[in-house]
């Protein structure tokens, strides 16, 4: 028997030709038909974590928009409440007014004029617990977020810009501006030229 025989008979196999590598090395090709679809895969993962991290991001971004404007609702909503009664209040001043001026006058009849004040005192007493404050005006600097100057007066008895006299009160209500106070105003002589 010959070599190439007991090969053949041992292994079960035809013997290979000599000088011929091809056969020992697998094909090139099997390798990255098994390497495409792991790569793909990879990929597809990576691509899905990607999705997956966006869409987690647009997710919290949104909760914390919603939040967000939810908070401004509920503060919006706690000012209105507050501030709410800031124009009835501010058409009631002109009443609050007449009442005052009513009081100032010369009545001929006492018990009037105490009724006068009595209701006064009520109205005002009611209001002020709702949240109005007046400004004190007269004596002060004067001071053009509180103060609309009617008059100014040229003199050497006060300070310059101090308010000498108040011909309408100004209200603050809860910590706002409600009506500025109208104010005749002290400047120093020669200044107004």
């Amino acid at each position: 028997m010959s070599t190439e025989s007991l090969t053949k008979e041992a292994d079960g196999r035809e013997p290979e030709e000599a000088g011929s590598e091809t056969a020992a090395i697998p094909p090139q090709g099997s390798g990255e038909e098994a390497l495409d679809p792991i790569a793909a895969l990879t990929a597809e993962r990576d691509q899905l974590a990607a999705e997956k991290a966006d869409l987690q991001d647009r997710f919290l971004r949104s909760q914390a928009e919603f939040q967000n404007s939810r908070k401004r609702a509920e503060r919006e909503r706690a000012e209105f409440a507050e501030y709410a009664s800031t124009e009835a209040v501010r058409a009631l001043l002109p009443i609050l007014d007449d009442f005052e001026r009513a009081i100032k006058t010369e009545s001929s009849d006492r018990e009037f004029s105490k009724g006068m004040g009595l209701i006064y005192q009520r109205f005002y007493d009611s209001l002020k617990k709702l949240g109005l404050e007046p400004i004190v005006s007269t004596g002060q600097p004067f001071d053009p977020h509180v103060h609309h100057a009617v008059e100014m007066v040229e003199t050497e008895e006060a300070p310059d810009h101090t308010v000498l006299e108040e011909y309408q009160r100004g209200y603050n209500f809860k910590g706002r501006l409600l009506r500025p106070a109208m104010v005749k105003v002290a400047v120093e002589p020669g200044s107004q030229k």
